[in-house]
């Protein structure tokens, strides 16, 4: 176990910098690729402080597009296979969105209070996230993006979302998640600020093509600088 200082590291998978592509995680599980090199997975499992999921999720290394998670469950699309599942299932509940939109984890932001969701999901699909995360969800956007799941990174400390992001969607995600929001970007200058990130409330992990002003930014709106 480390001690109470958080741990920051940047990393790159199968040489790319899009670590919320490749992976996703909740405060008790990074989900990755089976083929990700062991040393690559220690170093992510010792950086976030959780447990280690490897599968594919819908046949494909991108993890973090195609699924959404918090502390009670994840979130994935109706192609998932049940060996997948599974593999999901021991860290907590695991539900199907029905339907056309299949990466769930471009159209889900959530932590483990409440959830932000593509402007488009049926009723249905919402009642199954705010049932199976157990958390308040609201549809909305993201710099004017409805795919807030890579528009955006929320822990259960703070919110990072796209630089563009207007002063009313701030202020429907600060109402909405209860914690400080702040705009920022990655790998500089990318404004999907989900697709390089994976963070708990204890470890941070950025892609190496992520600067040193836009790593203090992330840093800074995901609670990990004291004031």
């Amino acid at each position: 176990m480390k001690g109470d200082r958080p741990m920051i590291r940047q990393i790159d998978f199968y040489g790319y910098p899009y670590v919320g592509i490749y992976a996703a995680n909740t405060e008790k599980v990074v989900v990755l690729p089976p083929d990700l090199p062991e040393a690559t997975v220690e170093l992510v499992r010792e950086t976030l402080d959780v447990a280690v999921a490897r599968t594919l999720i819908n046949e494909s290394t991108l993890i973090g597009s195609m699924i959404t998670g918090n502390s009670n469950g994840f979130i994935v699309s109706d192609l998932t296979l049940d060996r997948e599942a599974k593999a999901l299932q021991e860290h907590g509940k695991v539900t199907r969105l029905k339907g056309k939109m299949t990466a769930s984890g471009n159209l889900v932001l959530a932590n483990d209070t409440a959830a932000l969701v593509h402007p488009a999901l049926t009723d249905k699909n919402v009642e199954a996230i705010e049932n199976t995360l157990q958390v308040e969800v609201r549809r909305g956007t993201i710099g004017g993006l409805k795919t807030v799941g890579m528009a955006g990174c929320a822990t259960n400390k703070g919110i990072l979302v796209h630089p563009r992001a207007t002063e009313e969607e701030l202020a429907v995600l600060e109402d909405l998640f209860k914690l400080p929001v702040d705009i920022g970007t990655v790998s500089f200058g990318s404004p999907l600020v989900g697709s390089a990130i994976l963070a708990t409330t204890r470890g941070l992990i950025t892609g190496t093509r992520t600067s040193g002003p836009e790593l203090g930014r992330i840093e800074d709106a995901l609670g990990f600088i004291e004031e």
